[in-house]
């Protein structure tokens, strides 16, 4: 009889610590979910917060920066397309409803267009196939591009800058030539604008190497 009562006891004891031990199990199990979890929300919202940052610096950086520009034979083009890649820019243009050809631009023939146009102020409202731009308050920066002709800047650039309201803009002119320097063109162009921050504008020669290029942007300071 005491056996049975020592291997019943025995067998109750035995029970017992299996259940404490399996309570003691299931409650370690529990907090590990909870903590796993709670690390899986910490690091859902830590990316979560550096997605949206992400997102903010990217609004903020596009699309500030037109590189604007009108090219007789490609040189003002080829500027313009250095500074876009160096700033990022977008690129647009100016482009005469009426191009001119190879002929038109013969400043030493007398009786080419571009003569005529410069003996005759009134030949000079160039119309172009667009003077206005989309978006076009979204910009900060404007780099506008020219040829020199004559000392100044070449005509069709002057419709464009008439047509727009560039107001809270930083305005950075940009010309090439075989020879000739800047002049007052970027001057002129400011006082015809009326409006905007305009400032001191570079001269490249034509068939400028994109070194120079970049390293008069990247003194900007943009």
């Amino acid at each position: 009889m005491k056996l049975k009562k020592l291997l019943s006891m025995i067998l109750i004891g035995a029970a017992t610590v299996s259940l404490l031990a399996g309570c003691g199990s299931s409650t370690d199990s529990g907090e590990g979910n909870k903590q796993q979890t709670e690390q899986q929300d910490e690091t859902s919202d830590k990316t979560k917060d550096s997605s949206e940052d992400t997102d903010s610096t990217q609004g903020e950086n596009t699309g500030n920066t037109l590189v604007v520009y009108y090219s007789a034979t490609g040189n003002t083009e080829s500027v313009a397309n250095v500074i876009a890649s160096a700033t990022g820019g977008d690129l647009f243009e100016l482009e005469p409803a009426e191009p001119y050809t190879d002929e038109d631009l013969d400043w030493t023939d007398d009786n080419s267009r571009v003569t005529k146009e410069y003996e005759d102020e009134s030949l000079r409202d160039v119309e172009l196939v667009s003077e206005t731009i989309e978006n076009w308050e979204s910009y900060d920066t404007v780099f506008i591009g020219y040829p020199i002709w004559w000392g100044i800047a070449a005509w069709p650039v002057d419709t464009f800058v008439e047509a727009n309201d560039f107001t809270g803009k930083t305005v950075i002119p940009f010309a090439t030539s075989a020879s000739s320097g800047m002049g007052d063109s970027g001057d002129l162009l400011a006082e015809m604008a009326g409006t905007g921050n305009w400032q001191e504008g570079e001269r490249f020669r034509s068939g400028a190497d994109e070194s120079d290029v970049e390293e008069w942007v990247e003194s900007l300071n943009l």
